[in-house]
């Protein structure tokens, strides 16, 4: 491959010029940055290359914090349940969090903006009946009812940012300070957030990219009095509640949020719960906050000359890429961390910047590099997952992050990178802004649509959870398919209809959460829409629950549709008599074992005319049925794997009644992808595996020949 440069983002650090001279060569590096606990010399600054440097708004900024400290950021926390035993209860409300990142907010009136509930019956205590002891950090309540459950819902400081601390404890920073997060929605801070700006850009003069990571809000992250992860919801938007905000929404939106609003019984409206109207205002409410002053921050930034880039974590809350207000904000770029191709997507997919940076892993720390571990295992992993994503539609730029010393310590792992970045290169040089061939449009179809375009299903950016690898591995497999992908919400449906170009709606999750619906499938519009559409030709694939709600003899709404539901056990007394699997099917024809995750216990087939495709242990696992002109597949569960991103794909040109085009531009061997790109007749056939493949190619034109690939290889071919 020829050696190329560019479009490669370095970290470096302090004394440390030579080598990282010579890893700009290595890379081809055309640009520096620092990471949270690193700072670049001089000499490094003036090197050939752009120069990006960390900017935090909200933190980093001790001397103005604790001159201010009631202006610290604020959130709403809820106590531990506790059991009234007599007629008097009293509530460590602090007991299971960390002290040294909370502090309770005493200077606002509690009774006015704390809430005591009873959550026995979901009765709000009134405020005559608790009193809180500011000493012992307790709230005392009188006239409880024996046995019943109660909680306080309380303002606190955050007095440490999270992510600073999770860098400090993970790196052992020791006596370095705790960065204090401040609210740019008070006074001081707000107007201490511009001048300081102004004056940082003239101290900076070798700065050519101000790296905001990010602005004013960051992501729930509470820890435990242990120091650990207490709770994380990288979509949480409990951070950006303050006494101040909570008044200003009254005024704007003309009600008054609750305390419940927020902390919504120690669920936090974390993404997986269906979102009430309120809790979609306040996100309205703090987006269009955050865009507003955030863009006088780009205004400035501009003015002096220099590129604004956004981290895409952090303090990220109220800034949404994929929300109606993000274009106010006119970044230039917005910068990510690459999980896998669901989070290369999820970066490169952007709209409304000049340029996308993906950060790939691992980061350059202390956990990954060390004596005996090899790094290059990880690399290679996160790499290929990506690329699949990249073929698709690649992000303009890559990079890594930490601290490049000791990356530095491992040279296989700089020969690995050296060749990745060139892969990068020639990728990006061939197909950037170039349409690929799509068999179908898929949506996918949930509470949030676009706003959380794919982002379904995370909890912790890009983190393994056992109740969600099930359906993550949908979003994963269609991330570097060739397929069109779109994120609708059932209001779309229901007030907008179902584009005529949409081939297939996906339905996944477990029954009522925001991405199955639960009682979202109570409204009349949405279940006929959904239903007719099927009918008239639509392909529908529910996996896991879709469509639960029971309701009038159904627990899966499209049980009709589907040719499935699930036993309760309200109808045990009926006699199930279908359970003969299919010999062979159009689903299932590239695939020896199954593998559905968690799977789903109970489902069974509604009739003969249900296709089962695989039934074990009693039960349906994967089907298909026919209802009108259209088709309904069902999955208890799709883990990502090239075996399931197979299946999956061949589900749905089956529920689209497009099988016939399966074999377009297609690799028979389940490990290879072909990926064309007819406008400047150019397919990349691909091997997604780390050992030889060979594998049988399909044209467009269904034109068959045999290729042999290397590992991890890519290879490009013209076509006429």
């Amino acid at each position: 491959m020829k050696k190329s440069t560019g479009r490669v983002t370095l970290p470096s650090e302090q004394n440390f010029l030579a080598e990282t001279k010579e890893m700009m060569k290595r890379w081809g590096a055309d640009a520096i940055r620092d990471s949270d606990g690193t700072k670049l010399d001089d000499e490094i600054k003036e090197l050939d290359a752009k120069i990006y440097t960390t900017y935090f708004v909200a933190r980093a900024h001790n001397d103005f914090a604790e001159k201010h400290l009631e202006e610290c950021q604020q959130i709403y926390l809820m106590s531990l349940f506790h059991t009234a035993v007599s007629k008097e209860l009293t509530i460590p409300f602090m007991e299971g969090y960390f002290s040294e990142q909370l502090k309770p907010d005493f200077l606002h009136d509690p009774k006015k903006y704390w809430e005591v509930i009873d959550r026995t019956t979901g009765d709000i205590v009134e405020t005559t009946n608790w009193d809180v002891n500011e000493s012992d950090e307790t709230v005392i309540i009188s006239n409880a009812i024996p046995f019943h459950e109660y909680t306080v819902s309380f303002l606190v400081y955050a007095i440490w940012d999270p992510t600073q601390m999770y860098n400090h404890i993970t790196n052992d920073w020791g006596d370095k300070p705790h960065d204090i997060p401040f609210d740019v929605r008070q006074p001081y801070s707000n107007e201490y957030m511009k001048t300081y700006l102004k004056q940082w850009l003239i101290d900076n003069p070798a700065t050519d990219v101000v790296r905001f990571t990010t602005f004013f809000y960051h992501f729930t992250l509470v820890f435990n009095n242990l120091g650990k992860e207490k709770f994380v919801d990288w979509f949480g938007y409990g951070a950006s509640v303050s006494v101040a905000a909570l008044d200003a929404f009254e005024k704007e939106k003309g009600y008054r949020l609750r305390p419940e609003d927020i902390v919504d019984c120690g669920y936090y409206n974390t993404s997986f719960r269906i979102p009430t109207k309120t809790y979609l205002d306040y996100m309205d409410f703090i987006q269009y906050f955050v865009a507003k002053e955030a863009k006088e921050l780009v205004d400035i930034v501009h003015e002096s000359g220099k590129e604004a880039m956004m981290f895409l974590g952090d303090n990220w809350i109220g800034t949404e890429p994929y929300g109606k207000h993000f274009e106010m904000i006119g970044l230039d770029a917005v910068v990510g961390s690459v999980g896998g191709g669901a989070t290369l997507r999820m970066i490169a997919d952007i709209p409304h910047v000049n340029y996308t940076e993906g950060r790939f892993l691992p980061y350059f720390f202390p956990d990954t590099f060390f004596e005996g571990n090899d790094p290059v295992i990880e690399a290679n992993e996160n790499w290929l997952t990506a690329r699949r994503a990249i073929l698709r539609n690649p992000v303009d730029r890559i990079g890594y992050g930490g601290y490049l010393s000791l990356a530095y310590k491992f040279p296989g792992f700089v020969d690995y990178i050296a060749d990745i970045t060139d892969e990068f290169r020639e990728i990006y040089d061939t197909i950037k802004n170039v349409k690929p061939y799509t068999g179908i449009k898929v949506a996918i179809l949930n509470s949030w649509g676009e706003i959380r375009t794919w982002q379904t299903h995370m909890v912790a950016h890009a983190l393994w959870y056992k109740q969600i690898y099930s359906y993550l591995g949908v979003i994963e497999s269609l991330s570097g398919a060739a397929v069109d992908v779109v994120f609708i919400s059932f209001d779309d449906v229901v007030n907008k209809g179902i584009d005529k170009d949409i081939d297939v709606i996906i339905n996944a999750g477990d029954g009522g959460t925001a991405f199955s619906g639960g009682k979202e499938w109570m409204n009349e519009t949405l279940i006929t829409t959904v239903r007719k559409w099927i009918y008239e030709g639509g392909g529908f694939v529910g996996i896991g629950e879709p469509t639960a709600y029971h309701h009038e003899g159904h627990y899966f709404q499209l049980a009709t549709a589907l040719g499935v539901d699930k036993e309760l056990g309200f109808s045990l007394s009926t006699d199930k008599y279908f359970t003969s699997a299919l010999d062979k099917h159009f689903i299932s024809a590239d695939t020896s074992t199954f593998d559905f995750g968690e799977t789903m216990k109970n489902v069974y087939a509604l009739s003969e005319t249900t296709e089962i495709i695989e039934y074990s242990n009693g039960e349906v696992h994967l089907s298909s049925n026919d209802f009108g002109e259209g088709r309904a597949v069902y999955m208890a569960g799709l883990p990502y794997s090239q075996d399931n991103t197979r299946l999956l794909i061949r589900a749905l040109f089956y529920a689209a009644n497009k099988e016939n085009n399966f074999n377009k531009w297609h690799a028979s061997n389940i490990q290879c992808e072909v990926h064309a790109y007819p406008s400047i007749k150019k397919m990349a056939i691909v091997n997604n595996s780390m050992v030889e493949q060979q594998t049988t190619v399909y044209d467009g034109e269904g034109r068959s020949s045999e290729v042999t690939l290397s590992p991890s290889e890519i290879r490009w071919e013209e076509y006429k």
